[in-house]
């Protein structure tokens, strides 16, 4: 196997007791077990990222020769996003449904790396996404939303901001069916 890149993505408010953690880490240590020398990369977004602001706007949207110092650092942790997933080989994503969606903390982070011109690009026939050859595993929570149901805005919004950057391969884990004693068998079963 050659060496791949593991991009883990927590998003729950919850450190004790969450189990879309708790799940995920497993995908993570099953994913880690198929690619021994692997590299991962922990991105727990709950911590706190910054929403899109106006200068972050004009800064993403100035030319990159024209941006200054002040534009570059407005873009920096935005660019070490987008650094992140540009080196990832598989996506492990995990998220809390909070009020039949996604986590404001996760959505931020799509917002930090949906950029035009590094992870999709416009063309006549509409955008396409740069991120190509990545997998993603969406590990999904939630306290009585049925993923995949109507109700579930969460699942839907994440495979297509995903699509939109160009991840297609996309695995949903619902916590809800597995059996935590079965621990290796998590990415079989689904």
């Amino acid at each position: 196997m050659t060496n791949k890149t593991i991009l883990h993505i927590n998003s729950s408010g919850r450190y004790q007791g969450s189990i879309s953690r708790e799940i995920s880490e497993l995908v993570v240590d099953q994913l880690s077990e198929q690619n021994l020398d692997h590299k991962l990369v922990e991105r727990d977004v709950a911590k706190g990222l910054p929403f899109i602001d106006a200068a972050w706007i004009n800064a993403n949207f100035t030319p990159d020769e024209n941006r200054s110092e002040e534009d570059k650092a407005v873009l920096a942790l935005s660019d070490t996003l987008v650094a992140e997933l540009q080196q990832a080989d598989h996506i492990v994503i995990a998220s809390p449904i909070y009020n039949f969606g996604i986590p404001a903390a996760l959505k931020a982070w799509i917002d930090l790396i949906a950029r035009a011109k590094l992870t999709f690009k416009y063309t006549e026939n509409g955008p396409i996404g740069l991120i190509t050859n990545t997998k993603a595993t969406l590990v999904m929570a939630s306290g009585g939303v049925p993923i995949g149901s109507e109700m579930d805005l969460a699942t839907q919004y994440l495979k297509q901001a995903l699509a939109f950057i160009g991840i297609t391969d996309v695995t949903v884990v619902d916590c809800a069916n597995v059996n935590i004693e079965e621990k290796g068998k998590i990415l079989e079963s689904v």
